[in-house]
């Protein structure tokens, strides 16, 4: 039997059919003698020009004479306002629509350098540098938590913004028109990418070739797969993670768990001790989507994986902001998210007396909701948040249904496992407790958005009936059972428990469909799989089952029963 071991912050898989070079001097020693055109493309996020300087200088190192063209330098002047979503609300200064735009829309026309002579290299960067007819392409990437720790410190820098150089960054442009236009663009020139470069460590960038990184892909969309975790800091933020699993908080909290939310996740390519790349977990999505959510999956959500996990860590910290989320037309029609947010609260841990708040009360008055919400933001006064939102007792094990439109929010005391739908940008709060960001300013709250998609026919002891479920049995054996925790007909999504006692094992089957895993109980699992796959999970870790695995067990792991959270699809 493997022995078991305590979380892993860096889970890595090993590439297949090539290996990942370290430095710029490794990476330039690949390129092909003679003339060539390389374009250099990425989000817009990096700094380019720490990336082409250090590129050049490893190519005249090695011999060959270099042109650098900036594309940043070729956007049309109005290219900023080209990729904005349309129409934008202008009296919405919190929320737009997500942008549909083309990285194409940024230029007039995008540049087309000459091939140069003998063994020169023209060096094409920036977003959109695939569009110049290049000899080889390369993708520079950087993950997405690095604006993210920028935003919890209410610092986005300088020109992270697409399309807007020399202009201090802004929240909301980067969540609703950057990433989705240029995750479009990753997505479209992924499968003809020549090299991939990891430039989260500048000086020193780590890379691996196209066949490699799409051989890699292929690889592990047919085995279990675990992406790279990390915790970022917010004003409500606890301590467990940092006490129980070895973070190291960024702003004195580990309150946001990122374990699995598709647009922000990435899988680690490399040696366990050597040079790695963070390739995106999406990429698995776009490139075998087939494989990885299954065809019925597929079918309904096209390459987005529907599902996500994340731990919400108050251990120590203060209540979540009372909010919901857009109702499913509202989403469509407001937003442009083909799918809402539903929720569900796992409740891993509390600390005694810990509650999570949810749903209406049997005589809340909306009206009088709503004035003092305005109340609280127009003078500071204090809202009964109980008068109107039950409070329920925050039971480890427990799991409360949260579908779009439900007020909620997690209370002090708690590490919470959201099992969430994966639109996660759209955060309707109503009350913030008076409480300010990092900037010392009071968090914004679009209560509009809130009351417009409140639903309030669902309170009193319905809230308690549908949302609050007890565990029911879906099939049982020797040592075993699998419990339905949660499921609603408005939700796509259903939550399961997989029950194993000491030393035993249990089989599943994706059955054409994804499953999510995370060991929400108990030292570890053990999933192997009909291919001997065996990948091991150890307490509050999260792990993908892609559809094509099929049928895999699951081997308890330590002392006593091991108790697993188990997301999927359910039929239509």
């Amino acid at each position: 039997m493997p022995a078991s071991r305590s979380y892993d912050p860096l889970p890595s898989y090993r590439p297949v059919a090539g290996e990942v070079l370290a430095g710029w001097p490794a990476t330039v020693a690949d390129l092909p003698p003679g003339p060539l055109v390389l374009a250099v493309d990425g989000p817009a996020a990096l700094d380019w020009t720490a990336l082409a300087d250090g590129l050049a200088a490893a190519l005249r190192s090695a011999g060959r004479p270099v042109d650098l063209l900036d594309v940043r330098d070729h956007y049309a002047e109005s290219a900023g306002d080209r990729t904005a979503a349309a129409p934008v609300p202008a009296d919405d200064p919190f929320f737009t629509p997500l942008s549909t735009a083309e990285v194409a829309d940024l230029f007039d026309t995008p540049p087309l350098p000459e091939r140069p002579e003998r063994d020169g290299v023209v060096v094409v960067f920036g977003p959109g540098a695939s569009l110049s007819n290049p000899d080889l392409l390369w993708y520079a990437d950087l993950p997405k938590r690095y604006a993210e720790a920028a935003v919890s410190k209410g610092e986005l820098p300088v020109g992270v913004n697409l399309g807007r150089p020399g202009v201090p960054g802004d929240l909301v442009r980067l969540f609703y028109t950057d990433w989705p236009v240029l995750d479009r663009h990753r997505d479209a020139i992924a499968g003809r990418v020549d090299r991939w470069i990891d430039v989260q460590d500048p000086a020193g960038p780590a890379s691996l070739d196209g066949t490699a990184l799409r051989g890699t892909l292929a690889h592990l969309a047919r085995r279990p797969v675990r992406t790279r975790p990390y915790f970022n800091s917010t004003p409500w933020g606890g301590q467990w993670a940092a006490s129980e699993l070895g973070f190291t908080p960024q702003a004195g909290n580990t309150a946001l768990g990122y374990e699995l939310i598709a647009p922000e996740a990435g899988v680690l390519v490399g040696e366990k001790d050597g040079a790695q790349v963070e390739v995106p977990f999406q990429l698995l999505c776009v490139e075998h989507p087939v494989d990885m959510l299954g065809e019925d999956v597929h079918r309904r959500f096209g390459t987005s994986f529907p599902i996500r996990f994340d731990y919400l860590d108050t251990m120590g910290g203060g209540n979540l902001s009372l909010h919901l989320h857009p109702r499913e037309r509202y989403m469509k029609d407001v937003f442009g998210w083909p799918y809402t947010q539903h929720e569900t609260y796992y409740v891993t841990a509390s600390q005694d007396g810990a509650r999570v708040l949810l749903g209406l009360t049997e005589d809340a008055d909306v009206g009088t909701m709503r004035r003092q919400v305005e109340d609280s933001i127009a003078h500071g006064d204090p809202m009964p948040v109980e008068d109107h939102v039950q409070s329920h007792p925050a039971t480890v094990g427990q799991l409360f249904m949260i579908p779009a439109g439900t007020p909620h929010a997690s209370g002090a005391g708690n590490l919470v496992l959201e099992v969430s739908a994966t639109p996660y940008l759209y955060s309707l709060r109503l009350y913030d407790w008076l409480r300010k960001d990092a900037a010392g300013a009071s968090r914004p709250l679009p209560y509009e958005h809130g009351f417009a998609n409140l639903d309030t026919e669902r309170r009193g002891g319905d809230v308690t009936k549908d949302l609050v479920q007890q565990p029911r049995t879906l099939r049982a054996g020797d040592g075993w059972r699998e419990e339905v925790v949660g499921a609603l007909p408005e939700m796509f999504y259903a939550v399961h428990r997989l029950v194993v006692a000491e030393g035993r094992d249990m089989a599943d089957d994706t059955a054409g469909r994804f499953h999510i895993l995370n060991v929400a109980a108990g030292e570890g699992v053990v999933v192997e799989t009909r291919d001997g796959h065996s990948h091991t999970l150890a307490f509050a870790e999260t792990l993908t089952v892609p559809a094509s695995v099929g049928p895999y067990r699951v081997r308890a792991l330590g002392p006593g029963e091991v108790r697993v959270v188990k997301a999927l699809v359910v039929e239509p």
